[in-house]
């Protein structure tokens, strides 16, 4: 028997189906590639292994899954193991100010559970980071939550922000109706890219109100907006930022009457101790700040 075609089969039973199978696997295979490499499987042994609608195994498939499943359930303890002391590296995404104000803390109490702790870190916004998660290329992302995200990503809720406009305090604006309320507004939009969630719930609510304000200057950056905002280029978007204070020459104005935007912890397939762990963290956090 092939030993892929066991390990496929073992997540097909696990997860109750082919496309439960697909969703938590921990890395990326399509679902008839799946399928067609059970059924390879079954044709190898000459039997059926499951029914597909609804879902139930066979008794040959109960004894097979029997006899695999500890195995497969054992990698990740057995891994730990040989590791021994060797670092345990986590890869992670998220954005620069999510780097600088929290993850320091919450890498540090990790290290108490996880001494071998080794961090990779990578910044990016929303759209990146989703298409990492696919690629393999990161393990855990922190970042706004789309409202459909890719069905192989999971994810978890932190904690909700409120958007705000960031306003050079030399100009004569106090209040959000003094922006949104002009026929046309004439000062510039500075935002993160049109594709990325925090700027798609903004326009989302400027197109409800029949508002037309296209972004002036591109930014990846939350940090780089503010920086903009105070150097007088025009009027930033952003989010109100529990405990952290705004540059000097810079005016924030919560837009209270707009949704919120989500903000969550992202992965794919099953997550590793390590992974549920720094999860864990952030929720806590999460918690105390909001």
């Amino acid at each position: 028997m092939n030993i892929h075609h066991l390990e496929l089969f073992y997540y097909v039973a696990k997860h109750e189906g082919i496309s439960g199978a697909v969703r938590n696997m921990p890395y990326g295979i399509q679902q008839p590639a799946v399928s067609a490499q059970v059924i390879q499987l079954e044709n190898d042994l000459g039997i059926t292994l499951f029914q597909r609608r609804p879902f139930e195994l066979t008794a040959a498939g109960e004894e097979l899954y029997g006899f695999i499943a500890p195995f497969f359930e054992g990698l990740e303890e057995v891994s730990q193991k040989i590791r021994g002391g060797v670092a345990q590296t986590i890869r992670i995404a998220a954005s620069t100010t999510i780097f600088r104000d929290h993850l320091p803390d919450i890498l540090g109490k990790a290290r108490t559970e996880f001494p071998g702790l080794h961090p990779s870190l990578r910044v990016g916004i929303q759209p990146d980071i989703e298409q990492w998660l696919l690629a393999s290329e990161v393990d855990l992302g922190i970042t706004v939550l789309d409202s459909k995200p890719p069905t192989e990503i999971k994810t978890e809720k932190l904690l909700d922000l409120k958007m705000a406009l960031q306003v050079p305090t030399k100009m004569k604006i106090k209040t959000v109706d003094d922006i949104l309320g002009q026929d046309r507004i004439a000062q510039t939009l500075i935002s993160l890219p049109q594709n990325e969630g925090i700027c798609r719930a903004f326009q989302k609510e400027l197109s409800r109100r029949k508002i037309t304000w296209p972004i002036g200057i591109e930014l990846n950056s939350i940090d780089l907006i503010e920086t903009y905002v105070a150097n007088g280029f025009g009027i930033g978007l952003s989010l109100e930022l529990p405990g952290q204070k705004s540059l000097k020459g810079v005016r924030v104005l919560p837009l209270d009457d707009f949704s919120p935007v989500t903000i969550g912890a992202l992965w794919r397939g099953q997550p590793s101790s390590l992974t549920q762990t720094i999860v864990r963290l952030l929720k806590t956090r999460a918690e105390k700040i909001s």
